[in-house]
């Protein structure tokens, strides 16, 4: 069978894209092909549209025991469907009336795992698949109680993007196949299992939670968490969960969800999901946010304390629209998902909290992409620098970059500029509303664009526009430039001090911890500090302002790449406590980066990986592990 694999590649049909199938009708129509380097499967001739997965939990073994029974769709002369496993124990298959399909597993792949073939017969129309996930799997991150903030109960948690969502569910595992899903989930008793669906809100007297998913989503949307968890209701339609000693601190962090949503509807349709939930992960998370459609997945690290960084809300929020509803079609077209958010992100924060505020944002986003751009470049990968990407061969987070959320959204903020807000807004609205559970390659952005905003409003089209953001290499000297007195106020206090005017005279009782700036201001101030302090000049600036203690995870993180690059070692502990109790890889690569630049740094930072491995995600885990040249 393996032999009809004549690449690892998906011809991915219009039908699959678009779910233009119900689970009962055959693919009768001529395909648009479209390749995903990233799955073995073949929904031209076989695809799944609906899952039906009943599974039991179990933290003794650290293993997901289930059944997954897809509903699939396929050409008449289809003689197998193939999915996407990593490291499952597959124990059978059977069809809808009990009867034993044979299978196969094909061989495995680097980071893509191994086909598992189904041979079906010319009736088939349901598929069930008896597994065990592996002890490894690499999208679950089973935590001992003391790996908690409350250090009572084990914790379970999934992250499926990219394609991770294989090694727990066996699956067509491609951002452009979409089904929905039912699940009936078995738990250890006193515990909240939660998922990508409608959830309860307390805990069950046996264990048992049953969920509905009854919109289509791409795998790397199936999420499920499981632990001593607690909810607290913000408005009828948002809330957010926690353990129960962060549940408070949660709540008061994300009051202004509903005021985020509102505004959301207000710039680009009605919210399509029923109920948006936010729930606050264990610190071994390794993302700040990932975009669950009803559940969001967030950091802890986010919990400053004063509102200050819940533009990742607003992040998660954004992809409700653009990436849940609007999906990229493959892992190249990674930009479509990550520009759209930011862009979206950044007029959500603006219609909240101002424009000014809106604009520091964009200026730090700025930063982050010219230093991406740079790393790369000095690299030796500039092609990795378009939007469009190329990623045969290797694993798609390679592609998840500031690439794709800063340059697509300075992008698309060009685009706003030159057509002007009003157009461009016209044109997103109907883009999320008319592509609504579709998925989309950049081919077809272009053409849609061109079509509905361009030539719907008689503006000229410009393809060096396309060739030179979209296909080309680096930042263009087109790029926007956002303006903010604030930061231009900050750089100025910089200068004074580094030209020899005292703190004290800079900074007066009132000012000092944030009490006149955002935490926005104060990054802005630790990234515009000279590369050459002098110790004297560290210890000046944590005596004032106590940095190396700072509660805001930004600004610790910022200061402690200081720290690193200055040897300053008061602030040693901290940067190890700091690196052991944050998986949020946002944080982790730069500051083992900075410490690897020198024989001393890499020892250091060896020491304390080593102490701090075992608390990551693998996605945190595969990064750093190639960083620092890590062998067990």
């Amino acid at each position: 069978m393996l032999n009809s694999i004549k690449k690892i590649a998906l011809a991915l049909s219009a039908s699959a894209l678009v779910l233009a199938c119900t689970p009962t009708e055959k693919i009768d129509k001529e395909p648009m092909k479209v390749i995903d380097h990233h799955t073995y499967a073949q929904p031209d001739e076989a695809l799944i549209t609906h899952l039906d997965w009943e599974a039991n939990v179990d933290f003794n073994t650290k293993t997901i025991t289930a059944n997954a029974t897809f509903t699939i769709s396929k050409t008449e002369n289809a003689q197998e469907i193939i999915l996407d496993t990593n490291g499952l124990s597959i124990k059978g298959v059977k069809d809808e009336k009990g009867n034993d399909l044979a299978f196969k597993i094909g061989n495995e792949k680097p980071f893509l795992g191994s086909p598992l073939i189904i041979k079906l017969n010319n009736d088939t129309k349901t598929i069930s698949i008896n597994y065990k996930t592996g002890v490894d799997a690499e999208a679950l991150q089973w935590l001992s109680p003391q790996q908690t903030a409350d250090e009572k109960s084990p914790f379970l948690f999934t992250q499926s993007q990219a394609i991770l969502a294989r090694s727990w569910v066996p699956v067509q595992d491609s951002p452009g196949i979409r089904f929905t899903y039912n699940a009936h989930v078995t738990v250890p008793k006193g515990m909240l299992a939660l998922m990508s669906a409608t959830n309860p809100t307390e805990v069950s007297n046996n264990g048992v939670y049953d969920f509905k998913m009854d919109k289509p989503i791409p795998a790397y949307l199936l999420a499920l968490t499981v632990g001593d968890i607690t909810y607290q209701r913000l408005s009828e339609r948002t809330g957010v969960y926690a353990e129960p000693s962060v549940i408070k601190a949660a709540a008061y962090e994300f009051e202004d969800m509903e005021q985020m949503v509102e505004a959301a509807e207000k710039l680009y349709g009605p919210y399509q999901w029923g109920v948006y939930d936010l729930i606050v992960l264990p610190p071994s998370f390794p993302f700040g946010g990932m975009e669950n459609p009803m559940l969001t997945f967030a950091t802890p690290t986010i919990l400053a304390g004063d509102r200050s960084l819940v533009s990742l809300v607003a992040h998660e929020l954004a992809h409700s629209w653009s990436g849940n509803l609007v999906t990229n079609a493959t892992w190249d077209d990674f930009w479509l998902n990550e520009g759209f958010t930011v862009y979206f992100e950044q007029r959500i924060m603006e219609a909240v909290y101002g424009r000014d505020y809106s604009e520091m944002l964009a200026l730090l986003s700025l930063q982050d992409l010219k230093k991406e751009v740079a790393s790369i470049l000095a690299g030796k990968k500039p092609e990795d620098t378009q939007l469009k990407l190329n990623l045969e061969g290797r694993n798609p987070d390679d592609g998840m970059t500031a690439i794709a959320y800063d340059k697509g959204y300075y992008f698309l903020r060009l685009i706003e500029e030159r057509v002007g807000r009003d157009k461009f807004d016209a044109f997103l609205k109907d883009y999320f509303t008319s592509n609504a559970f579709h998925s989309m390659t950049t081919d077809e952005f272009i053409t849609q664009i061109n079509s509905k905003l361009f030539e719907k409003n008689g503006l000229p089209i410009d393809e060096s526009l396309y060739a030179d953001w979209i296909f080309g290499e680096g930042l263009p000297a087109n790029c926007p430039q956002p303006q903010s007195d604030r930061f231009e106020n900050v750089e100025k206090v910089v200068e004074q001090w580094v030209n020899g005017t005292p703190m004290e005279e800079l900074f007066t009782p009132e000012d000092i911890m944030t009490k006149k700036w955002s935490s926005h201001e104060w990054l802005h101030f630790l990234r515009s500090l000279p590369n050459d302090l002098s110790l004297a000049q560290m210890q000046k600036l944590d005596e004032v302002f106590q940095f190396t203690y700072s509660r805001n995870s930004e600004i610790l993180a910022a200061w402690m790449v200081h720290v690193i690059k200055h040897q300053y070692e008061p602030g040693y502990q901290n940067l190890e406590n700091f690196l052991v109790h944050t998986g949020r890889r946002k944080f982790l690569s730069p500051l083992y980066a900075e410490m690897a630049k020198t024989d001393e740094g890499l020892k250091m930072a060896k020491e304390i990986y080593t102490k701090a491995r075992p608390n990551y995600h693998y996605v945190a885990i595969s990064t750093m592990d190639k960083m620092l040249n890590w062998q067990e």
